[in-house]
């Protein structure tokens, strides 16, 4: 997620790229969350997604998703430089200050490092670092070193102690962070141990991933499951998503060339998928076509494809740069964009987040803006370096 940086400036010249009016998608969204923060005066409800009954559906700050929303407000304030935009990022990242305690959760990444780490990014505010620092801390106690992997959830149907999920790859970048901020190696070992064992069990032949891996305690697949996606042999598409972002920090991190070709290894099994609609917006699990779409799966993995074209040969960079821009033009549109002061101020409609359990189908999600806001400011700097 630390996104605008240098690393697009190596991207190949002549890639063609669409022709999307990022200054009037900003536009768009900043309207949106004006009517978003309008609506949540409350720093102790974090805007979600929308209920049933078309009502907002708000979560509390230890509620894995609390970090997007903070982060999406530093997303625009780092393309408007308009200070109310930093002022209000400021309040929502430290409305999540308490979660840096937290051992309970695998989720530090997104709770802690969307909002502190962006924030710290752009304002280099000393109190963000030390929350993170210690945040980072507290993820790290969730790493058992007999079973090599980060524990996800505490228990997972009943019966499995140690499951690892492939979101669980999300997290790591603000391992290594911490670790280059820190001075402290640990953190460095225990992303590339997690990393190497999902690489190790997560994957099919096919290079799809499971959703859920279950541990025994000394390192042994007990079984090999789903949650949200359609079925344990189903490719969830938010699943390809996370794996495919996640593969891509490892190789920018550590230059191993496994977690590169990891990262095309996914890339292609999306991007060649013959159930991947011709807007380039998956479908909710790659088994399931003519279901409901998953917009967020799309906005994940265009900001992840933006950032492996740089990577990447000049045939595939080209290749990844269209289909990324072709995701963002579809996210972009009447199909996916939501009117303003309409869907509950999110900016995007149409993201299915447990379909299995029938939760949040075909809804707004916080994080699919948050990545769509990402994937915009990847976009636009590869406009400039084009110019």
């Amino acid at each position: 997620m630390k996104i605008v940086k240098t690393f697009l400036l190596v991207l190949i010249a002549h890639c063609t790229i669409g022709q999307i009016n990022v200054k009037q998608e900003f536009e768009s969204a900043a309207k949106q969350y004006e009517g978003m923060l309008a609506a949540h005066p409350d720093l102790t409800k974090f805007p979600q997604s929308t209920n049933p009954d078309g009502s907002p559906r708000d979560m509390k700050s230890d509620w894995w998703c609390s970090g997007f929303f903070g982060g999406s407000l530093w997303y625009l304030y780092e393309y408007t430089h308009d200070p109310k935009w930093k002022e209000a990022a400021e309040r929502w990242t430290m409305a999540v200050e308490k979660e840096q305690y937290n051992t309970g959760t695998h989720d530090l990444g997104f709770m802690l490092y969307c909002p502190f780490g962006n924030g710290y990014r752009l304002t280099q505010n000393e109190t963000y670092k030390n929350i993170m620092l210690t945040g980072a801390k507290s993820l790290a106690t969730r790493f058992n070193p007999q079973v090599g992997l980060i524990k996800s959830w505490n228990k997972f149907q009943q019966k499995y102690d140690y499951p690892v999920i492939i979101d669980n790859m999300m997290n790591l970048e603000f391992l290594f962070w911490a670790a280059k901020t820190s001075g402290d190696k640990s953190l460095y070992n225990i992303s590339v141990t997690h990393a190497d064992n999902t690489l190790k069990n997560h994957f099919r032949a096919d290079n799809s991933s499971y959703h859920v891996i279950c541990y025994g305690p000394n390192g042994e697949v007990l079984a090999k499951k789903t949650h949200q996606g359609a079925a344990d042999e189903s490719a969830w598409a938010r699943g390809q998503a996370w794996g495919l972002y996640g593969y891509t920090v490892m190789y920018r991190e550590t230059k191993d060339p496994k977690y590169l070709a990891q990262a095309h290894k996914i890339a292609a099994f999306i991007l060649n998928n013959p159930n991947l609609p011709a807007d380039k917006i998956p479908y909710w699990d790659y088994s399931k076509p003519n279901e409901e779409r998953d917009a967020s799966a799309g906005a994940i993995t265009a900001s992840a494809l933006f950032e492996l074209a740089q990577y990447s040969t000049a045939k595939q960079k080209a290749y990844y740069i269209q289909n990324a821009t072709k995701m963002l033009e579809t996210l972009s549109s009447q199909a996916f964009k939501a009117q303003i002061g309409q869907n509950n101020h999110f900016i995007l409609m149409h993201s299915t987040g447990h379909k299995p359990g029938n939760s949040e189908v075909d809804v707004p999600l916080v994080y699919a803006d948050y990545y769509y806001l990402e994937a915009l400011l990847r976009y636009n700097q590869l406009k400039k370096i084009k110019k």
